[in-house]
C-alpha cells in the first residue's frame, strides 16, 4: 500500500488505539495503518476481510464515547492524513472533503468564497469531519443551524455485505439540493460510528457566510437552575439566537486558573447567547434575549457588538473541557432534554453530584436542552471512579425521565450502550442490530460498539 504506514511500536498503537473518553474500555490493536487514499482504504478493509481482522476507524481521536477505542487483535485504520478538500463549488454551495480535513481547516478554505460551513463543535480546532460525520455532532451554533447530518449530501464509503465483497467502494445520496430517490442511506451512515464502513470522501452543503457582525447577550445569575429558567424563558418567547451557551462557575474558574484571560466569573453560572441576525432585526432580538436574562432573574445582563470581545466569551466556552481536564480524570455526559425541561434537570445533576459525592461541573448547549455534565475526580482515587460511575448511569436515567436523551452529539460508542438500550427498548434495538447485520454481516466495522453486546 504505497503512502500508507504500518505501525506495529506498542506506545505508538497505545496511542492510537483509543480516543478522549474517560475509563471507556480500550482493547490491544493487532497493528493500524495510516491511509492516504480510499484505495488504500479499500486494501486494507479487503485484507481484514479475508483473515477476518476487525476495523476501527479513526481520525483525530477526539470522541468522548469510546466509539474509536480498540477492539483486541483489530487493525486501527487512521484516515487522519485524508485531509484533502478535494472540491469548493460557489454556485452550488457545497464542497467536497477527504475524512480528515480538520472542521475549523474547511471553515476556514470556504471562507476564503464567501461561504460557511455550520456545524462547530467545540473540538473544531481539532476534529475532523469524518468524525464528525460518524457522530452526526452538534456545536454551539446548531441551535439555529442544525447539526452535521443537515449538511451532509452525499457520502464515499468502503465496505461489504450487500454492497459486493468487502472493500468495495459506493457513493451515497447526491450533489443536489432535493432528491428523494429511494431510501436515505446517506443519513443512516451519519451517526453510525463507524459500525457500517469506512468514510472515504464526505459532499457538504455550504452557506453564504453572515455579513452582519455578531451580537452577544450575557446573562450573570446565582444558581444553574435561575440560568435553566432562563433558557425556558427564551424558549417560550419563540427567541432563536444563532448560538445559547451555559457556563457554571467551575467551568469559568478553571478556564481562568489555565489561560488567564481576565474572566471573573462572580455568578454562580453565565449564559452566553450570539445574535447574528443583521441590522435592526438584530438589535431587537439582542434586547429581547437581554431582557428575558433579567426576567429570569439575572445578577447582570448585557450585550456588546465588540467581536474581540464576544470571541473572548465563547473562548471560554471551548475551553472548559480541556481546563476541566488538567484538574483530574474527567467522565463525560452528553445528555439532551426537552428546552422546557432544562431547569429541572441541571437542578437534578446537582443532586446526583450530592448524593454520590462526585464534583460535577456543567457546560451546556442550553438552547438546544443539550447538557454536559463533568463529573471529576482525583487521579488514582478507585472509590471516586466508582461514585462517578454511578453517577453516570443514574444521570443517563435521569435524562430518560425527563423525555430526553442519553447522547445529544457525542455518540453511544462504549458508555452509553446500556443507557441507549434504556432509552429505545428491545423492539428497536432489535431493528438497529438487524440494519447492522445487513450492511456488516462479518461484523467486522468497530465492532462491539452503540449496539453491540458487552
Amino acid at each position: 500500500m504505497p503512502g500508507s504506514t504500518l505501525v506495529t511500536d506498542a506506545d505508538v498503537l497505545a496511542t492510537l488505539g483509543r480516543d478522549d473518553a474517560e475509563w471507556a474500555p480500550v482493547g490491544r490493536p493487532l497493528a493500524a495503518v495510516r491511509a492516504g487514499s480510499a484505495e488504500e482504504v479499500q486494501a486494507v478493509v479487503r485484507a481484514c476481510a479475508e483473515r477476518r481482522i476487525p476495523v476501527v476507524t479513526r481520525g483525530a481521536g477526539t470522541g468522548l464515547s469510546g466509539g474509536a477505542n480498540a477492539v483486541d487483535g483489530c487493525v486501527v485504520l487512521d484516515v487522519s492524513r485524508m485531509n484533502r478538500v478535494l472540491e469548493i463549488d460557489t454556485e452550488n454551495l457545497l464542497a467536497v472533503v477527504e475524512p480528515g480535513v480538520v472542521n475549523n481547516d474547511l471553515k476556514a478554505a470556504v471562507a476564503e468564497h464567501g461561504l460557511w460551513y455550520p456545524p462547530d463543535p467545540a473540538s473544531a480546532p481539532w476534529s475532523t469531519i469524518g468524525g464528525n460525520v460518524s457522530t452526526n455532532a452538534g456545536g454551539l451554533c446548531c441551535l439555529k443551524y442544525g447539526v452535521t447530518r443537515d449538511y451532509v449530501l452525499g457520502l464515499e464509503v468502503v465496505m461489504g455485505g450487500p454492497a459486493g465483497e468487502y472493500g468495495s467502494r459506493v457513493r451515497l445520496g447526491r450533489r443536489t439540493t432535493k432528491g428523494v430517490s429511494g431510501y436515505d442511506l446517506t443519513s443512516l451512515f451519519v451517526g453510525s460510528e463507524g459500525t457500517f464502513g469506512v468514510i472515504t470522501e464526505i459532499t457538504l452543503r455550504l452557506r453564504p457566510a453572515p455579513v452582519a457582525a455578531p451580537r452577544t447577550a450575557v446573562g450573570a445569575f446565582d444558581s444553574l437552575v435561575a440560568a435553566g429558567a432562563a433558557v425556558a424563558l427564551l424558549t417560550r418567547r419563540g427567541l432563536e439566537p444563532a448560538a445559547l451557551e451555559l457556563l457554571d462557575r467551575a467551568c469559568m474558574e478553571a478556564v481562568e486558573d489555565w489561560k488567564h484571560l481576565g474572566i471573573e466569573p462572580g455568578a454562580e453560572a453565565m449564559l452566553l447567547a450570539r445574535i447574528d441576525a443583521a441590522g435592526d432585526a438584530g438589535s431587537a432580538e439582542a434586547d429581547a434575549v437581554t431582557a428575558a436574562f433579567q426576567e429570569a432573574g439575572a445578577l447582570w445582563a448585557e450585550q456588546s457588538t465588540d467581536a474581540v470581545e464576544a470571541e473572548a466569551l465563547f473562548d471560554v466556552r471551548r475551553l472548559a473541557y480541556p481546563a476541566l481536564e488538567r484538574l483530574g480524570p474527567v467522565l463525560t455526559e452528553d445528555l439532551c432534554v426537552p428546552r422546557s425541561a432544562v431547569p429541572e434537570m441541571l437542578a437534578t445533576i446537582e443532586k446526583i453530584g450530592r448524593r454520590h459525592g462526585v464534583r460535577i461541573a456543567t457546560i451546556a448547549h442550553a438552547g438546544d436542552g443539550n447538557l454536559h455534565p463533568l463529573l471529576i475526580t482525583e487521579p488514582g482515587d478507585e472509590a471516586a471512579r466508582v461514585a462517578a460511575q454511578a453517577a453516570f448511569e443514574e444521570l443517563l436515567q435521569a435524562a430518560i425521565a425527563a423525555g430526553g436523551t442519553v447522547t445529544g452529539e457525542h455518540g453511544v460508542g462504549l458508555l452509553k450502550r446500556d443507557g441507549m438500550r434504556s432509552e429505545l427498548g428491545p423492539a428497536v434495538c432489535s431493528m438497529q442490530r438487524a440494519v447492522k447485520q445487513t450492511l456488516d454481516p462479518l461484523d467486522l466495522f468497530n465492532p462491539g460498539k452503540v449496539v453491540g453486546e458487552d
